[in-house]
């Protein structure tokens, strides 16, 4: 049985703690999080104890830690709780800075230590089943990978001014998706921005609706969409095509049942939220990081995962500022 600390015991630290105390291998044993009243009710709904992170860190019977923790702690805990010899699965990203992340994925290496980033979408059983029939060359050599990301409502301003901005929070999930999919690494990063939601985004820097074009060395192109609001939902499609066809997968939608009339066809709306989208990814995900440390299995996404898109972000954040592709690899 892995027993398993969570640090951050927020929105996502929730649904992951639940999904480790579900898990048949695993057990929740301690929480920590800044507010006492969030690790209190995560405890209270898995069995767990209320902890500290410094007490999980360096508890010798948790073999592994879950940072679900702001952004600006996450490569501060990885590096210490690999040197404390747990396993570690972190939320994206490690850092909003490629060389903090370089530096952290130093020590990681230095001291043997098992890292995995919360890319959840690979795990998604529509996303990962289009991968498996790619792969297997039901669509031939690809060609053009098409990612479709729109939230249906901004998040607040002073969330935007902490986020590193859409490329970096947003789209960072679109642009592992496109490695994921490519089979090649990007090494030609194009990108434009506006602010077309809310007027205030754009007034902290960012932009809240963007287009991004990525190429490989060999040609193969991925082009993505992202706004920060989807009159009709969330709104998460993906299509590959290639020199025999095209794969695809659409959006889920709250139920399968359609009506048809003289006026036409009408289907519910599709589910309007990250975590109700993608529960059974984050699943699934969990279950990949449990196989991985109990079996000691390669880790993916890996901590490599996690810096390759995040220079990705960089250079299309870079490539607005300018107006010019920016070259990467």
């Amino acid at each position: 049985m892995l027993r398993v600390g969570l640090l951050g015991a927020g929105r996502i630290g929730r649904i992951h703690g639940g999904n480790v105390a579900a898990h048949p291998k695993a057990q929740l044993v301690a929480v920590a999080d800044a507010s006492l009243e969030a690790s209190q009710t995560v405890a209270a709904e898995t069995g767990a104890t209320v902890g500290t992170i410094d007490g999980i860190l360096q508890d010798g019977g948790i073999d592994a830690v879950l940072i679900c923790t702001p952004t600006d702690m996450h490569a501060d805990l990885i590096e210490k709780a690999c040197q404390a010899g747990k396993a570690v699965f972190c939320e994206k990203p490690v850092d909003l800075d490629a060389q903090r992340i370089r530096a952290c994925l130093k020590v990681v290496e230095d001291c043997g230590g098992q890292l995995m980033i919360g890319f959840n979408r690979r795990f998604d059983p529509n996303f990962a089943a289009l991968r498996r029939r790619l792969w297997d060359g039901e669509a031939g050599e690809v060609e053009i990978v098409s990612v479709i990301s729109r939230d249906p409502a901004p998040p607040p301003v002073d969330y935007v001014k902490r986020s590193g901005g859409l490329f970096r929070d947003m789209m960072i999930h679109d642009l592992d998706m496109a490695r994921f999919l490519l089979g090649e690494e990007p090494v030609e990063v194009y990108a434009v921005g506006s602010a077309l939601v809310d007027p205030a985004i754009g007034a902290a820097g960012d932009v809240d609706t963007a287009a991004v074009l990525l190429k490989t060395a060999s040609g193969r192109i991925a082009q993505i969409s992202n706004s920060r609001r989807a009159t009709y939902g969330y709104d998460q499609r993906v299509e590959v095509h290639g020199s025999k066809g095209m794969i695809r997968a659409g959006n889920v939608h709250e139920s399968t049942v359609e009506v048809a009339t003289a006026s036409g066809f009408q289907a519910d709306p599709v589910q309007n939220f990250f975590l109700q989208r993608y529960a059974e990814a984050y699943r699934l995900e969990l279950d990949a990081f449990v196989t991985s440390v109990t079996e000691k299995s390669p880790f993916s996404p890996s901590g490599e995962d996690g810096l390759k898109a995040q220079i990705l972000a960089d250079a299309a954040t870079e490539s607005v500022r300018t107006g010019a592709p920016v070259r990467v690899g």
